[in-house]
């Protein structure tokens, strides 16, 4: 009975124990948010939203750099989402194990461990001078696709593992080839999952600074980016350029933390679609 006792507490203490951390957790968020909503709420205004940034980035708006992150998005997920899948399928469906698999592994490792900044100096040095891209929209998404790619090939990888085996069976049976069985059984039913490790990527772009201020960010862009050639500006840069300034730091102050209210909603808005998505995905499935 003692020992029925001494783990019933133990199980109880453990329980209340991981409630706390969860509490705690969102505590902390819970105060950073009430923090930068206290700052920044009083920007927020249609004219910060819709119109331009002027007067050496103390008056205007922010919808400049909100377009150049969507555009960020757009182009490093474009990237990052087909090559991470297609790697995923590579290392699930087809390798068997040998030492070709073993070295793309480690390099998949290796690529989630090096610093966004050394990301962003490749990027300049490859993107930008070796092809010839220049700083632009391009070079910079495609160097923080590189970025997502590790996150986006291990969440798929994952999802397209915890496929049954049965469905491949059944596919099979029915006479379909391995490409067949991928394309149409395994793919659908792991896409939900696949999502998951897309919204997570997409979370981790949008708030780099690094990478881009290297390869495509510009301090100020008269307009928005009409090709992928062009310079953009983001609002992850943007916040740098206002908290470094060191200029009217009494009309800049605001500014930052509305910009960083605006990003952080922005993330929240395209992970909330994600979300939707995979839902109605699993339901039909």
């Amino acid at each position: 009975m003692s020992i029925y006792l001494l783990r019933r507490a133990a199980d109880r203490a453990s329980t209340a124990a991981l409630y706390g951390c969860m509490a705690l957790s969102a505590a902390v968020l819970g105060l950073i948010l009430a923090f930068l909503a206290y700052r920044g709420v009083g920007a927020i205004s249609w004219e910060f939203i819709s119109d331009h940034p002027r007067a050496g980035m103390t008056e205007g708006g922010i919808v400049t750099p909100i377009a150049g992150t969507v555009q960020l998005i757009l182009v490093s997920m474009a990237f990052a989402f087909p090559v991470g899948v297609t790697t995923a399928v590579y290392f699930n469906e087809y390798s068997r194990g040998g030492a070709l698999t073993k070295a793309l592994r480690l390099a998949v490792r290796s690529l989630a461990s090096v610093p966004s900044v050394v990301l962003g100096l490749f990027g300049l040095a490859f993107f930008c001078v070796f092809l010839r891209f220049g700083a632009s929209l391009l070079s910079a998404g495609l160097t923080l696709g590189c970025l997502a790619l590790p996150t986006l090939i291990t969440a798929s990888e994952t999802a397209l593992q915890n496929v049954p085996r049965e469905f491949r069976d059944a596919s099979y049976a029915l006479g379909g080839t391995r490409w067949q069985t991928i394309y149409k059984v395994v793919l659908p039913s792991a896409f939900p999952g696949i999502i998951t490790g897309g919204i997570l990527c997409v979370g981790r772009v949008a708030g780099e600074t690094a990478p881009i201020m290297f390869t495509g960010a510009v301090f100020f862009a008269p307009g928005f980016a009409r090709s992928i050639f062009d310079s953009v500006m983001a609002l992850p840069y943007h916040i740098y350029v206002l908290a470094t300034a060191g200029t009217r730091i009494d009309k800049t102050e605001p500014l930052q933390y509305g910009t960083i209210l605006v990003l952080l909603a922005l993330v929240l808005g395209i992970s909330m679609v994600g979300i939707v998505a995979r839902a109605r995905l699993r339901k039909r499935l």
